[in-house]
């Protein structure tokens, strides 16, 4: 079982960057497929990125793409989150999730594993 603490979140102006953390204990990242998640306006969380084991392929959401990448450090077992050219509808609690699935979800029912969330205010 892993273990995930976010962090990097703050209070930002609008057209800020921001970047965020995600550190896993417990287990070797890289067994694990990553997501960054944020509350949906429904029950479920909304998906915003996620990478593969490698770090070789990403998947983005509409709303953020183009101004948020996904990254990660297999070394460090940390996945990072830079989020740039920030709007004020971006603020929210971000989660980041592991998934022992074989390929990269976008649903939250697919993740495994989750942080407590990190929240960002972006100001306008």
């Amino acid at each position: 079982q892993v273990q995930l603490v976010e962090s990097g979140g703050g209070l930002v102006q609008a057209g800020g960057s921001l970047r965020l953390s995600c550190a896993a204990s417990g287990r070797s990242l890289s067994s694990y497929n990553m997501g960054w998640f944020r509350p949906g306006p429904g029950k479920e969380r909304e998906f915003g990125a996620a990478i593969t084991r490698s770090g070789g392929n990403t998947r983005y959401a509409d709303s953020v793409k183009g101004r948020f990448t996904i990254s990660r450090d297999n070394a460090k077992n940390t996945v990072y989150l830079q989020m740039n050219s920030l709007k004020p509808e971006d603020t929210a609690v971000y989660y980041c999730a592991a998934d022992l699935g074989v390929f990269v979800h976008t649903t939250q029912h697919s993740y495994d594993y989750w942080g407590q969330g990190t929240q960002v205010t972006v100001s306008s």
